[in-house]
């Protein structure tokens, strides 16, 4: 994990799930951190226990949905560390459920946080790695975009649009960026909360216990592309517990 180390990584929904398991498993390796969230209080509590075990990290709340807030969490790596090496593009919501139900505040949240969000990390992140001739981005997708099932059409669709998003960025990043996404299945994480239909709620969260990965799981993909050569490129992943199906 040498490439890891000392590298300056941002990370979006640090505060619980994926993006604190990340947090903990990069700082871990000697990578310093950029926490954003909306949670201040969870995020200060994971500078804490990263800063406690030797590692190094600092944090802004941040929205994505707010191309200012994203901004500004890129600029504090920079006045910070002195750079960013990697943006790891984690914030993402799920109030799943069908179409008949019209849930158009939800649609729009999802829109906002899953696809606008990303938009607005690399609207911030680019000119800085096109400075440095280097930089990364991780993002995290998922598998609902590879398997559509009823009820998840349009978190499925604004996971599906940060796929071709990221395509055409990898497409267009040349030779001194990296752009790489990765798409879990089932993850342990706060996923089903917002979820208003009980029954769905109920029937995920009996997935979270039955079949769900643990977050670390994914952080070890998320470390995996970051460590390798500066001219490797690793393009999507994915990771699912073997019982999903």
């Amino acid at each position: 994990m040498e490439n890891v180390k000392s590298k300056v990584i941002a990370i979006t929904g640090a505060s619980s799930g994926i993006g604190r398991a990340t947090a903990l498993r990069l700082a871990s390796h000697g990578a310093m951190l950029v926490l954003g969230a909306r949670r201040t209080e969870q995020l200060e509590a994971l500078q804490h226990e990263i800063e406690l075990a030797g590692g190094s990290a600092t944090f802004r709340q941040t929205d994505v949905r707010d191309r200012t807030s994203m901004q500004a969490l890129v600029d504090l790596a920079c006045s910070e560390f002195g750079r960013l090496d990697v943006l790891v593009s984690n914030a993402g919501i799920g109030p799943i459920s069908k179409l008949d139900e019209l849930q158009l505040d939800d649609w729009d949240a999802m829109i906002d946080i899953n696809f606008r969000g990303v938009l607005y990390g690399i609207a911030a992140a680019l000119p800085v790695f096109r400075r440095q001739k280097a930089g990364q981005f991780v993002t995290i997708i998922s598998t609902a975009g590879l398997r559509i099932v009823p009820g998840q059409a349009v978190y499925a669709a604004t996971k599906n649009a940060v796929r071709t998003l990221l395509e055409g960025l990898r497409q267009e990043a040349g030779a001194d960026l990296r752009v790489t996404g990765i798409s879990p299945g089932y993850v342990r994480s706060e996923f089903g909360n917002s979820i208003r239909d009980p029954a769905l709620r109920d029937q995920v969260a009996r997935g979270m216990e039955t079949v769900a990965l643990d977050p670390n799981a994914i952080a070890g993909a998320v470390e995996f592309a970051i460590a390798q050569p500066a001219d490797v490129d690793v393009g999507d992943i994915v990771v699912r517990p073997t019982a999903q199906g």
